[in-house]
């Protein structure tokens, strides 16, 4: 009788265990055809790097490890001796090169000035040619008439002489005034190539006056590069600088952490995509915060998996494959009906539950 009553509690046990894994194994299974999960999945927020743009040693360090800063706080300042001595460069280099402009101004009007006299000159000996041509032609008449009434004897030798020297210094007069009309365009000439060259060097002297200024402007903007600011509200991350030390550009220092905004990664497996879209509502679970359930929406899906972002991709035609599921990167973004307290509270790295309800 004992035995049989043993029996029954045994039976009950088990109908009760098959009835409550039964139950169980339904709502898993349903939960399954409607639910994607993962805990391959992290925060994420933006981390704006401090890049310093001129280099130098660090004067005096501002922040420290973990604080808060407001954009356009100070966080340190590069020594800017070397900087200031550029713009001093600079201005050197301006000043000189406006004296250039002027200096040149200053041979085209000159070499102008010189082109009309010279063309005055020209036009004049032009003139003076053409009467000396008359004296001439007048001298050659008399010079003939006196020769024919000197070979008649009706003058006498020294007035065909005098006749003879008339007529020769007429024609030195108008060589020479050819000579000096010759001179007078060649000088031209020369003046007008002068002010061709002084014509160009102030179109040079021009062309440095822009270059000076431009690099004056970029001493000057240099400058102010030597205090480094942040970029946005948010917190700093370690900071591994000392006064003293120099920093290149382009450097990465430190960052500064965005606490108002975040998002999550999660790696799902390629198996677990095919009913998954865009748009979809998804439960997060943060490791650090148990208690609290964040919302969010399936925002967007990689471009490609997460190996072939790797530094050396796997090359599976090297004749060593071995079929692996792949992870795909999918970010989901947080509803604004979080409490923004909490979402101030996550950081970024932090592990993730995601629960995705494909319906």
């Amino acid at each position: 009788m004992e035995k049989k009553k043993t029996n029954s509690k045994f039976i009950i046990i088990i109908a009760v265990l098959v009835l409550v894994g039964g139950t169980y194994g339904i709502i898993k299974y349903n939960h399954a055809q409607n639910h994607e999960e993962t805990d391959d999945a992290q925060i994420e927020k933006n981390m704006n790097p401090i890049i310093p743009r001129v280099s130098g040693y660090v004067d005096k360090v501002y922040v420290k490890d973990n604080d808060y800063v407001k954009k356009g706080d100070t966080l340190f300042t590069i020594d800017k001796r070397d900087y200031q001595l550029k713009i001093e460069e600079a201005n050197a280099a301006l000043v000189g090169a406006e004296g250039s402009f002027e200096s040149a101004k200053e041979d085209i009007g000159s070499a102008l000035a010189s082109v009309a006299v010279s063309s005055a000159n020209v036009k004049s000996a032009g003139g003076n040619i053409e009467t000396a041509k008359i004296r001439l032609g007048r001298a050659n008449s008399d010079y003939i008439r006196y020769e024919n009434l000197y070979k008649n004897h009706s003058i006498t030798k020294q007035q065909y002489e005098q006749a003879l020297a008339a007529k020769q210094e007429a024609e030195s007069q108008v060589r020479i005034l050819e000579e000096q009309q010759k001179a007078s365009s060649f000088q031209k000439s020369a003046y007008e190539a002068k002010s061709r060259v002084s014509d160009k060097q102030t179109a040079v002297a021009a062309a440095n006056i822009k270059k000076a200024k431009a690099l004056l402007e970029a001493a000057k903007l240099n400058l102010t590069y030597t205090v480094v600011t942040a970029a946005i509200d948010g917190q700093i991350s370690k900071i591994d600088i000392q006064p003293g030390q120099l920093v290149q550009a382009g450097q990465s220092l430190f960052y500064i952490i965005n606490n108002n905004e975040a998002w999550v990664v999660a790696n799902f497996k390629e198996t677990q995509l095919n009913k998954m879209v865009i748009g979809q509502k998804v439960t997060l679970k943060v490791d650090a915060y148990p208690d609290y359930e964040f919302k969010g929406t399936l925002t967007s899906f990689s471009p490609a998996t997460g190996s072939r972002f790797s530094l050396l991709p796997p090359d599976n035609a090297t004749g060593n494959f071995v079929k692996t599921i792949q992870r795909l990167p999918v970010k989901i973004s947080l509803d604004s009906s979080n409490d923004a307290a909490k979402v101030k509270l996550l950081r970024p790295g932090m592990n993730v539950d995601v629960d995705v309800h494909l319906n």
